[in-house]
């Protein structure tokens, strides 16, 4: 069964306003009436405007919840672990950048998947290649390298899994069929 438009309307759409508002409310710290009222506005024009992808793929709610608690869970862990780095008084960081490689395919999520390995505390993103799926990273313990390189994978597996994305060239040649969800 496909999702009816009304006027223009899809889940999908009503979904990504949503999110892009909860964003813009987030980016504030705020979600007063004037910023709730701005969100919708600039949700719309950036829905309105094709800014993305063109209405392809889908919104898979299990593997996006999966990311989000994972996200979450990894705000926590992280936040912990570096609390405790920075009330020892022997450092135990042993910092590095190390390249993560991970699915050419994960191009399209590269910023969803940046974010939310920036935003745990003790790693970030220093650079990013989408021709290559390479994530360089700063990590404040090498020797978490194996466990963080596999950490990134999953994170993107469920972001694609989460925000699948058909293939142009495919979709060109496809029969015109609606997408069922």
């Amino acid at each position: 069964m496909s999702p009816v438009p009304v006027s223009g309307v899809t889940i999908r759409r009503l979904m990504t306003g949503a999110g892009l508002v909860f964003a813009w409310c987030a980016l504030w710290g705020d979600a007063g009436i004037a910023n709730l009222a701005s969100g919708v506005v600039v949700a719309t024009v950036a829905i309105r405007s094709g800014m993305g992808t063109a209405g392809v793929g889908g919104i898979r709610l299990r593997p996006l919840a999966r990311f989000a608690v994972l996200v979450a869970a990894d705000l926590v862990v992280s936040t912990v672990n570096l609390a405790k780095e920075i009330l020892t008084p022997i450092d135990h960081t042993d910092e590095a950048v190390i390249a993560v490689r991970v699915p050419v395919e994960t191009s399209r999520h590269l910023l969803m998947l940046v974010v939310a390995i920036t935003v745990t505390p003790g790693t970030a993103v220093v650079d990013a290649d989408p021709d290559t799926g390479t994530l360089y990273l700063h990590l404040l313990h090498y020797e978490r390298r194996p466990q963080l390189e596999e950490h990134v994978r999953e994170l993107a597996d469920l972001a694609c899994a989460a925000l699948p994305i058909a293939d142009p060239a495919s979709e060109a040649t496809a029969p015109n069929r609606e997408e069922s969800h």
